[in-house]
Protein backbone atom coordinates (compact mmCIF):
# COMPACT_ATOMS: atom_id res chain seq x y z
CA UNK A 1 0.00 0.00 0.00
CA UNK A 2 1.94 3.38 -0.84
CA UNK A 3 1.26 6.69 1.17
CA UNK A 4 0.27 8.32 -2.24
CA UNK A 5 -2.33 10.79 -0.66
CA UNK A 6 0.23 11.64 2.09
CA UNK A 7 2.60 12.52 0.17
CA UNK A 8 0.32 14.44 -2.30
CA UNK A 9 -0.75 16.62 0.93
CA UNK A 10 3.13 17.69 1.07
CA UNK A 11 3.63 17.96 -2.55
CA UNK A 12 0.77 20.53 -2.26
CA UNK A 13 2.38 21.96 0.76
CA UNK A 14 5.83 22.53 -0.84
CA UNK A 15 3.85 23.76 -3.84
CA UNK A 16 2.26 26.70 -2.72
CA UNK A 17 5.62 28.24 -1.64
CA UNK A 18 7.33 27.62 -4.96
CA UNK A 19 4.63 28.82 -7.36
CA UNK A 20 5.84 30.68 -10.30
CA UNK A 21 5.00 34.30 -10.68
CA UNK A 22 5.86 34.40 -14.58
CA UNK A 23 3.26 33.21 -17.07
CA UNK A 24 3.68 29.71 -18.25
CA UNK A 25 5.11 29.80 -21.66
CA UNK A 26 4.34 28.22 -24.71
CA UNK A 27 4.60 24.54 -23.90
CA UNK A 28 1.90 25.14 -21.17
CA UNK A 29 -0.28 26.87 -23.09
CA UNK A 30 -0.41 23.43 -25.54
CA UNK A 31 -1.38 21.43 -22.69
CA UNK A 32 -4.84 19.63 -23.56
CA UNK A 33 -8.08 21.33 -22.18
CA UNK A 34 -9.28 19.79 -18.86
CA UNK A 35 -11.36 16.90 -19.76
CA UNK A 36 -15.18 16.31 -19.99
CA UNK A 37 -16.82 16.73 -16.38
CA UNK A 38 -19.16 14.65 -14.80
CA UNK A 39 -22.18 16.99 -15.59
CA UNK A 40 -21.37 17.11 -19.20
CA UNK A 41 -21.52 12.97 -18.96
CA UNK A 42 -24.92 13.56 -17.87
CA UNK A 43 -25.67 14.21 -21.12
CA UNK A 44 -23.75 11.98 -22.93
CA UNK A 45 -25.99 9.38 -24.19
CA UNK A 46 -25.11 5.88 -22.92
CA UNK A 47 -26.67 1.83 -24.29
CA UNK A 48 -26.31 0.56 -21.21
CA UNK A 49 -26.37 3.02 -17.99
CA UNK A 50 -27.59 6.55 -17.09
CA UNK A 51 -26.16 9.25 -15.37
CA UNK A 52 -27.25 11.71 -13.65
CA UNK A 53 -26.38 14.22 -10.62
CA UNK A 54 -29.40 14.34 -7.73
CA UNK A 55 -27.62 16.35 -4.98
CA UNK A 56 -24.88 18.91 -4.69
CA UNK A 57 -21.36 16.83 -5.50
CA UNK A 58 -23.51 13.08 -6.35
CA UNK A 59 -22.72 11.41 -9.34
CA UNK A 60 -25.36 8.59 -9.71
CA UNK A 61 -24.52 5.52 -12.05
CA UNK A 62 -27.52 3.58 -13.00
CA UNK A 63 -26.88 -0.11 -14.75
CA UNK A 64 -29.13 0.05 -17.29
CA UNK A 65 -30.19 -3.50 -19.46
CA UNK A 66 -33.55 -4.34 -18.36
CA UNK A 67 -34.61 -6.78 -20.63
CA UNK A 68 -30.93 -8.64 -19.35
CA UNK A 69 -31.28 -7.90 -15.57
CA UNK A 70 -28.51 -5.47 -15.83
CA UNK A 71 -26.21 -8.91 -16.67
CA UNK A 72 -22.46 -6.66 -16.72
CA UNK A 73 -21.39 -7.22 -20.46
CA UNK A 74 -17.97 -5.76 -22.37
CA UNK A 75 -19.94 -2.69 -23.29
CA UNK A 76 -21.76 -2.04 -20.13
CA UNK A 77 -18.49 -2.11 -18.01
CA UNK A 78 -16.49 -0.27 -20.48
CA UNK A 79 -19.76 2.82 -20.27
CA UNK A 80 -19.09 2.31 -16.22
CA UNK A 81 -15.74 2.81 -16.47
CA UNK A 82 -16.28 6.04 -18.76
CA UNK A 83 -18.64 7.38 -16.25
CA UNK A 84 -16.42 6.86 -13.29
CA UNK A 85 -13.01 8.19 -14.34
CA UNK A 86 -14.71 11.83 -15.74
CA UNK A 87 -16.38 11.36 -12.06
CA UNK A 88 -12.79 11.18 -10.95
CA UNK A 89 -11.93 13.94 -13.10
CA UNK A 90 -14.58 16.16 -11.82
CA UNK A 91 -13.75 18.50 -8.67
CA UNK A 92 -17.59 18.96 -8.36
CA UNK A 93 -18.03 15.42 -7.43
CA UNK A 94 -17.92 14.07 -4.10
CA UNK A 95 -19.23 10.29 -3.79
CA UNK A 96 -20.74 8.29 -6.47
CA UNK A 97 -24.10 6.73 -5.89
CA UNK A 98 -23.99 3.14 -8.30
CA UNK A 99 -27.57 1.22 -8.49
CA UNK A 100 -29.93 -1.01 -10.74
CA UNK A 101 -33.29 -1.56 -11.12
CA UNK A 102 -35.84 -2.59 -8.45
CA UNK A 103 -35.70 -5.68 -9.83
CA UNK A 104 -32.40 -6.40 -10.08
CA UNK A 105 -29.18 -4.84 -9.11
CA UNK A 106 -27.24 -7.01 -11.81
CA UNK A 107 -28.02 -10.42 -11.94
CA UNK A 108 -24.79 -11.51 -13.00
CA UNK A 109 -22.00 -11.56 -15.81
CA UNK A 110 -23.27 -11.83 -19.42
CA UNK A 111 -22.87 -15.47 -19.90
CA UNK A 112 -23.69 -15.55 -23.51
CA UNK A 113 -20.87 -13.28 -23.88
CA UNK A 114 -18.29 -15.42 -22.21
CA UNK A 115 -19.14 -18.74 -22.94
CA UNK A 116 -17.24 -19.42 -25.81
CA UNK A 117 -14.13 -17.58 -24.40
CA UNK A 118 -11.17 -19.73 -24.06
CA UNK A 119 -8.03 -20.43 -21.50
CA UNK A 120 -5.61 -18.73 -23.78
CA UNK A 121 -7.83 -15.64 -25.06
CA UNK A 122 -8.88 -14.80 -21.20
CA UNK A 123 -5.23 -15.39 -19.51
CA UNK A 124 -3.10 -13.64 -22.22
CA UNK A 125 -5.90 -10.69 -22.10
CA UNK A 126 -6.37 -10.87 -18.30
CA UNK A 127 -9.86 -11.31 -18.77
CA UNK A 128 -12.69 -9.33 -15.98
CA UNK A 129 -9.43 -7.39 -15.03
CA UNK A 130 -11.33 -3.48 -16.26
CA UNK A 131 -14.06 -5.15 -13.83
CA UNK A 132 -11.95 -3.71 -11.08
CA UNK A 133 -12.37 0.20 -11.94
CA UNK A 134 -14.95 1.06 -9.17
CA UNK A 135 -12.77 -0.72 -6.57
CA UNK A 136 -9.66 1.54 -7.61
CA UNK A 137 -11.40 4.70 -7.28
CA UNK A 138 -10.22 7.40 -4.54
CA UNK A 139 -13.71 9.46 -3.79
CA UNK A 140 -16.47 7.16 -2.00
CA UNK A 141 -19.15 4.76 -3.46
CA UNK A 142 -21.73 3.62 -2.09
CA UNK A 143 -23.70 0.78 -3.83
CA UNK A 144 -28.02 1.19 -3.59
CA UNK A 145 -28.73 -3.02 -4.39
CA UNK A 146 -32.35 -3.65 -5.12
CA UNK A 147 -32.98 -7.63 -6.04
CA UNK A 148 -30.67 -9.43 -7.78
CA UNK A 149 -27.39 -8.61 -7.02
CA UNK A 150 -25.78 -12.16 -8.08
CA UNK A 151 -21.94 -13.54 -9.28
CA UNK A 152 -20.54 -10.50 -10.93
CA UNK A 153 -23.40 -8.02 -9.81
CA UNK A 154 -22.20 -9.58 -5.95
CA UNK A 155 -18.78 -8.57 -6.65
CA UNK A 156 -19.47 -5.39 -7.56
CA UNK A 157 -21.21 -4.33 -4.95
CA UNK A 158 -18.86 -5.25 -2.75
CA UNK A 159 -16.38 -3.16 -4.42
CA UNK A 160 -18.32 0.02 -2.95
CA UNK A 161 -17.09 1.18 0.01
CA UNK A 162 -20.42 1.45 1.27
CA UNK A 163 -23.34 -0.65 0.81
CA UNK A 164 -27.37 -0.19 1.15
CA UNK A 165 -29.30 -2.69 0.84
CA UNK A 166 -33.43 -2.65 -0.02
CA UNK A 167 -35.49 -5.63 1.36
CA UNK A 168 -35.77 -7.27 -1.78
CA UNK A 169 -32.19 -7.83 -2.07
CA UNK A 170 -30.74 -11.22 -2.83
CA UNK A 171 -26.47 -11.82 -2.72
CA UNK A 172 -25.21 -14.36 -3.60
CA UNK A 173 -22.00 -16.05 -5.76
CA UNK A 174 -23.66 -18.83 -8.16
CA UNK A 175 -20.50 -19.33 -10.45
CA UNK A 176 -19.76 -23.42 -9.09
CA UNK A 177 -23.03 -23.93 -10.76
CA UNK A 178 -21.20 -22.68 -13.90
CA UNK A 179 -18.42 -24.79 -13.57
CA UNK A 180 -16.00 -21.96 -12.90
CA UNK A 181 -15.69 -19.91 -9.41
CA UNK A 182 -16.08 -16.30 -8.73
CA UNK A 183 -13.35 -14.26 -10.96
CA UNK A 184 -13.89 -10.62 -10.07
CA UNK A 185 -12.84 -10.39 -6.11
CA UNK A 186 -16.03 -12.58 -5.02
CA UNK A 187 -13.92 -15.37 -3.09
CA UNK A 188 -11.69 -12.41 -1.39
CA UNK A 189 -14.07 -9.98 -0.76
CA UNK A 190 -16.69 -12.43 0.77
CA UNK A 191 -14.11 -14.20 2.59
CA UNK A 192 -12.79 -10.65 4.27
CA UNK A 193 -16.77 -9.84 4.52
CA UNK A 194 -17.64 -12.98 5.81
CA UNK A 195 -14.88 -14.95 7.48
CA UNK A 196 -13.42 -18.52 5.68
CA UNK A 197 -15.87 -20.63 6.79
CA UNK A 198 -19.72 -18.20 5.50
CA UNK A 199 -17.51 -17.74 2.45
CA UNK A 200 -16.42 -20.94 1.48
CA UNK A 201 -20.02 -22.54 2.01
CA UNK A 202 -21.24 -19.74 -0.62
CA UNK A 203 -18.72 -20.29 -3.07
CA UNK A 204 -18.81 -23.72 -3.08
CA UNK A 205 -22.79 -24.27 -2.66
CA UNK A 206 -23.68 -21.17 -5.01
CA UNK A 207 -26.22 -20.44 -2.00
CA UNK A 208 -27.57 -17.14 -1.92
CA UNK A 209 -29.02 -15.14 1.07
CA UNK A 210 -30.97 -11.68 1.66
CA UNK A 211 -30.81 -8.30 2.70
CA UNK A 212 -31.29 -9.19 6.37
CA UNK A 213 -27.89 -11.26 6.45
CA UNK A 214 -26.09 -9.04 4.59
CA UNK A 215 -26.53 -6.51 7.30
CA UNK A 216 -26.35 -9.15 10.17
CA UNK A 217 -22.62 -10.74 8.78
CA UNK A 218 -21.37 -6.64 7.77
CA UNK A 219 -21.97 -7.02 3.83
CA UNK A 220 -24.43 -4.14 3.60
CA UNK A 221 -24.12 -1.36 6.37
CA UNK A 222 -27.95 -1.49 6.69
CA UNK A 223 -31.19 -2.45 5.03
CA UNK A 224 -33.24 0.06 4.05
CA UNK A 225 -36.61 -0.36 4.89
CA UNK A 226 -39.90 1.28 3.50
CA UNK A 227 -42.15 -0.15 0.94
CA UNK A 228 -41.56 3.15 -1.63
CA UNK A 229 -39.58 2.24 -4.87
CA UNK A 230 -36.19 3.78 -5.30
CA UNK A 231 -35.93 3.98 -1.52
CA UNK A 232 -32.83 2.34 -0.93
CA UNK A 233 -31.53 4.87 -3.81
CA UNK A 234 -32.66 8.02 -2.28
CA UNK A 235 -30.91 6.62 0.76
CA UNK A 236 -27.68 6.27 -0.82
CA UNK A 237 -27.90 9.62 -2.77
CA UNK A 238 -28.21 11.66 0.93
CA UNK A 239 -25.93 9.82 2.28
CA UNK A 240 -23.46 10.66 -0.68
CA UNK A 241 -24.65 14.58 -0.05
CA UNK A 242 -23.28 14.07 3.92
CA UNK A 243 -20.29 12.67 2.65
CA UNK A 244 -19.32 15.00 -0.07
CA UNK A 245 -20.57 17.93 2.01
CA UNK A 246 -17.14 17.04 4.59
CA UNK A 247 -13.65 18.15 3.58
CA UNK A 248 -12.61 15.56 0.70
CA UNK A 249 -9.14 15.35 1.67
CA UNK A 250 -9.69 14.40 4.73
CA UNK A 251 -12.76 12.35 3.11
CA UNK A 252 -10.31 10.44 0.44
CA UNK A 253 -8.08 10.36 3.43
CA UNK A 254 -10.40 8.34 5.20
CA UNK A 255 -11.53 5.77 2.48
CA UNK A 256 -7.36 4.96 2.10
CA UNK A 257 -7.23 4.27 5.34
CA UNK A 258 -9.56 2.23 6.31
CA UNK A 259 -8.92 -0.08 3.14
CA UNK A 260 -5.69 -0.32 4.17
CA UNK A 261 -6.73 -1.77 7.32
CA UNK A 262 -7.25 -4.85 4.79
CA UNK A 263 -4.07 -4.97 3.57
CA UNK A 264 -1.16 -3.89 6.05
CA UNK A 265 -0.29 -5.32 9.78
CA UNK A 266 -1.60 -3.50 12.72
CA UNK A 267 1.61 -1.65 13.73
CA UNK A 268 1.85 -0.71 9.96
CA UNK A 269 -1.79 0.39 9.63
CA UNK A 270 -1.39 2.55 12.56
CA UNK A 271 1.46 4.54 11.66
CA UNK A 272 -0.38 4.56 7.99
CA UNK A 273 -3.05 6.23 9.52
CA UNK A 274 -1.29 8.78 12.18
CA UNK A 275 1.11 10.10 8.54
CA UNK A 276 -2.40 10.95 6.88
CA UNK A 277 -3.89 12.65 10.19
CA UNK A 278 -0.13 14.27 10.26
CA UNK A 279 -0.64 15.09 6.69
CA UNK A 280 -4.04 16.83 6.78
CA UNK A 281 -2.72 19.44 9.51
CA UNK A 282 -1.63 20.71 5.54
CA UNK A 283 -5.04 21.49 4.84
CA UNK A 284 -6.74 24.93 4.34
CA UNK A 285 -9.96 22.42 5.73
CA UNK A 286 -8.10 21.43 9.07
CA UNK A 287 -7.91 25.24 9.64
CA UNK A 288 -11.26 25.67 8.89
CA UNK A 289 -12.61 22.76 10.54
CA UNK A 290 -11.11 23.36 14.21
CA UNK A 291 -11.71 26.91 13.75
CA UNK A 292 -15.66 26.68 12.88
CA UNK A 293 -15.49 23.85 15.99
CA UNK A 294 -14.26 26.54 18.62
CA UNK A 295 -16.36 29.47 17.27
CA UNK A 296 -19.47 26.94 17.49
CA UNK A 297 -20.59 27.32 13.81
CA UNK A 298 -20.85 24.66 10.90
CA UNK A 299 -17.52 25.13 8.87
CA UNK A 300 -17.22 25.96 5.42
CA UNK A 301 -14.88 23.60 3.58
CA UNK A 302 -13.25 24.59 0.57
CA UNK A 303 -12.05 20.48 0.02
CA UNK A 304 -8.15 22.17 -0.01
Amino acid sequence: MSLSLSRSLLTRTLARSARPTTRPGPTALRLPLRAMSFAAHTKKTYENILTSAPAAGVALITLNRPKALNALCAALVAELNDALDAAERDDAVGAVVLTGSERAFAAGADIKEMKDKEFDDVYKNDFLANWHRIAAFRKPTIAAVSGYALGGGCELALMCDILLAAPSAVFGQPEINLGVIPGAGGTQRLARALGKARAMELVLTGATFGAADAARWGVAARVVEGGEPGEVVRAAVELARVVAGKGRLAVQAGKESVNAAFELPLADGLRFERRLFHGLFATPDQKEGMAAFVEKRKPKFAHL
